[in-house]
Formats: structure tokens, sequence, C-alpha cells
């Protein structure tokens, strides 16, 4: 059996990857991850950084000795997939990514990181902080601000352009629901138009959140890219 590592997004969690586990264990032995700050782990003293949680993909994989992993990526785990695959690619048969944005700029990352205010968020939508909460612990108000700090950075340098992306050569799959506010078409149709060997898909009627995602749609678009039967 294939093994698969499914990777959550900035401030999201692998229990989200629930409802999919039984049916992809089916086809893979399933392997989930959990990035530093998020869950039960610990924020890391030196903060959080994509160049760090590509290490923590990158060690993962070494740590339980995976070889030819297939790995879903949504969000941000996508990002940290891709970046792994262009610096480590000898351990990673292919990738599919979900909702992952490719069109960092700085004064967009500017922006969309002061919605991350810990504060405001507990005033105008405190269900999310609750979710938060509950994923994260109390921690989560550190943790916002450690993701602000590295979409800031992400916007200044990101390491995924038109010029870096063809340098991943594996098999990937770039996919974003039409309904993503926060991940475009576009952006999306670039990053397939610049990736050698990519396929890409839109999916109706899909926000950016997994938990929205209708699970169906995403494991018929699974089993035709990884040949499942």
């Amino acid at each position: 059996m294939k093994n698969l590592l499914l990777l959550h997004g900035a401030l999201g969690h692998s229990s989200i990857f629930k409802p999919y586990e039984k049916e992809l264990s089916e086809y893979f032995n399933i392997h989930t991850l959990l990035f530093s700050g998020h869950g039960e782990t610990d924020l890391p003293e030196q903060g959080i950084s994509i160049e760090k949680y590509t290490e923590e993909v990158k060690a993962y994989l070494e740590k339980e000795n995976l070889e030819e992993v297939c790995i879903f990526g949504h969000s941000m785990g996508g990002y940290s997939a891709l970046c792994c695959a262009l610096r480590y690619p000898e351990r990673i048969h292919s990738i599919m990514t979900l909702g992952t944005k490719f069109d960092w700029t700085e004064e967009q990352a500017l922006k969309e990181s002061k919605m991350l205010d810990p504060e405001s968020i507990l005033l105008k939508v405190p269900k999310y902080a609750e979710q938060l909460e509950n994923q994260h612990g109390t921690k989560w108000k550190q943790l916002l601000p450690a993701i602000a700090k590295m979409m800031v950075s992400l916007g200044r340098n990101p390491p995924l352009n038109e010029n870096s992306l063809w340098g991943i050569t594996i098999p990937v799959q770039i996919m974003t629901g039409d309904k993503d506010p926060m991940v475009s078409i576009e952006e999306s149709i670039g990053a397939y138009r610049s990736i050698p060997n990519a396929k890409l898909a839109i999916l109706p009627d899909t926000k950016h959140p997994m938990e929205k995602v209708r699970p169906n749609l995403l494991f018929d678009l699974m089993k035709d890219f990884w040949g499942l039967s």
C-alpha cells in the first residue's frame, strides 16, 4: 500500500481529515502531521515560517522512513508540500493541493494579516474563536499573530512563483473552489501552467474551509488523480 500524508492549513488541524480517513485507508496508509503551533504542539521560539513548515514535512517523511509518498495539502499545507517537493523531491511521489494561495504580495499580506487579531475575532466572530480554542487551546491568541507574521514574510519573499514552480517535476494537481474568496481561479491557473507535470481542477460551489468541501467530490478527484479503483 502507498503512503498518503494529509497536511492541514494555517490555523487548521489534522482532525479536519477524519471524514476522509476511513475511505482513503482502503487505498493508503494514512499519515497526518500537525504543524508546530497547532493543536497540542508548541509555538516555536524562533517563530513560524513557511521554510520551517517545509522542514517539518521533510523531517516527518524521514522520521517515518516514507518513500514515494502521495501528499494532499489544504491551503498552507499544499504550499508547504510544494516547497518540500521543490527542495527535497526524492521522497515525494505526487501532490494534490486544495485552496492553496500562490499570488502573495506584501500589500495584500499586510491587509489579510490585520484580520488575524484575536480580540477582533472574539468580538466579531465568537464561534470561530471558540473553534480555534477547541483546536489549539488557549495559545490560539499567540498562534494568530505568528501566522500573520508568516503571511507578511510570504508576501515579501514568496518561495513559489513562476520562476521557481517550473522546478517541481513530480505530478501535481492544483485545485480550488469556485467560491473561494481567498484563492482566485486565475492564480491557480497560473500555478498550473508553471508546473510542468500539473493538472487543474475547479471545484463547483466550493468555499475555502476544508469543512465546507463535499467529501464525495474530493474523493472522486483523488481517485482520478491517483488512479484508485
